[in-house]
């Protein structure tokens, strides 16, 4: 939408389309005002469809912390605002502020935080995009709220504002009507979340199938997978046993036995290990275990108990407790929100958990 003649048109057309206003600053990364557009766009393609009854989707509008239009982007790729806030008008119902390297500037536009303490009293959901989270804090609007942000950001945010309770690990925090978001893609996750909340499930997964998205991730979910926890270990026996590992998920993989395959007595072995990749060995095969089973829930209709088996838990009641300590999530509700289609028999795992740690104040 650049020109302004068919932004008026759209919103004539499309009156009852909710709008969802995203603010940037020069220096913004663009897949922070990307992403989230993109997933509110691909919901009104989705929710237009006749087989959904024509319901109307979202009208998204860019402004600007500067009165020049065009934002040069941290990547170089210039965008064109619709306008900036301080000529902004109307019911705003979901604003977003955007994060990147500009947002140190703009964390100190007294006009612009002034706008925001204004503005977000009317609005219906305020939320942030990564170190976006840093503009609302400046403008006291997370005080005494829990938030998070990109996780290199996370201790600068809390030693900066200390009456943000910040969250280390989420993905996204959802406090109230104020919400905010991780690193970068994790925006596009809690766009889903408001897609979700406001058009129900199923359209949520149609939006993520649309946009390719891996799978839609709940806010209480780490902002890491647990592969990435993992380092590789310098020795070439621990590295090329962790490798074995991978391959190996269910057979034994006791202190005792994996000790042996380095040639290694077990205490020295874990003594070392834990040195070279920074977690105990029964931490690295739990964490491998459950990454394997993520993949499993997700792509297949096995049973919990069969899946369990098949990554090396030995039962479904401990892969449940590997989950909730890892992912914080257990196996049934990980399947119920990020498998594309339900399994074709009940799964075996007792009773529904339900567990969404963050996603609700």
């Amino acid at each position: 939408m650049t020109s302004r003649g068919r932004k008026r048109a759209r919103v004539g057309e499309r009156a009852s389309a909710r709008r969802v206003v995203v603010v940037a600053f020069p220096q913004v990364n663009i897949l922070d005002v990307a992403g989230p557009s993109e997933v509110f766009n691909a919901t009104s393609l989705v929710a237009a469809g006749a087989e959904l009854g024509g319901s109307e989707g979202y009208e998204i509008e860019l402004i600007a912390t500067v009165r020049e239009p065009s934002l040069e982007t941290s990547s170089g790729i210039r965008l064109l605002a619709h306008s900036d806030f301080a000529r902004c008008r109307g019911p705003i119902d979901t604003l977003l502020v955007a994060g990147g390297p500009g947002v140190w500037e703009a964390a100190k536009d007294e006009e612009l935080l002034k706008w925001l303490r204004r503005t977000a009293p009317r609005v219906r959901r305020l939320g942030s995009v990564c170190t976006g989270a840093f503009v609302l804090a400046a403008a006291g609007l997370l005080d005494g709220r829990r938030a998070t942000t990109h996780w290199e950001r996370c201790e600068q945010l809390a030693r900066e504002f200390p009456k943000i309770d910040i969250d280390l690990d989420s993905i996204f925090v959802r406090d109230g009507n104020v919400s905010t978001s991780a690193g970068v893609t994790a925006g596009m996750d809690l766009a889903l979340a408001f897609v979700e909340e406001d058009f129900g499930r199923e359209v949520a997964l149609r939006v993520a199938r649309k946009l390719v998205m891996f799978l839609q991730r709940p806010g209480g979910q780490s902002q890491f997978s647990s592969l990435l926890h993992l380092q590789a270990a310098d020795r070439e026996p621990l590295r090329a046993l962790q490798t074995w590992v991978v391959e190996h998920l269910a057979e034994d993989l006791s202190n005792e036995r994996l000790a042996e395959r380095v040639w290694m007595s077990p205490r020295n072995f874990a003594r070392v290990f834990r040195r070279e990749v920074g977690v105990t060995p029964a931490r690295f095969i739990e964490r491998l275990r459950v990454e394997a089973a993520r993949r499993r829930l997700e792509e297949s209709a096995g049973s919990i108990e069969q899946v369990a088996r098949e990554c090396g838990f030995g039962s479904a009641d401990s892969m449940r407790r590997s989950f909730v300590r890892v992912i914080r999530v257990p196996p049934s509700d990980y399947r119920a929100r990020f498998q594309s289609e339900p399994p074709a028999a009940p799964d075996d795992e007792e009773g529904p958990f339900g567990m969404q740690p963050t996603m609700t104040s």
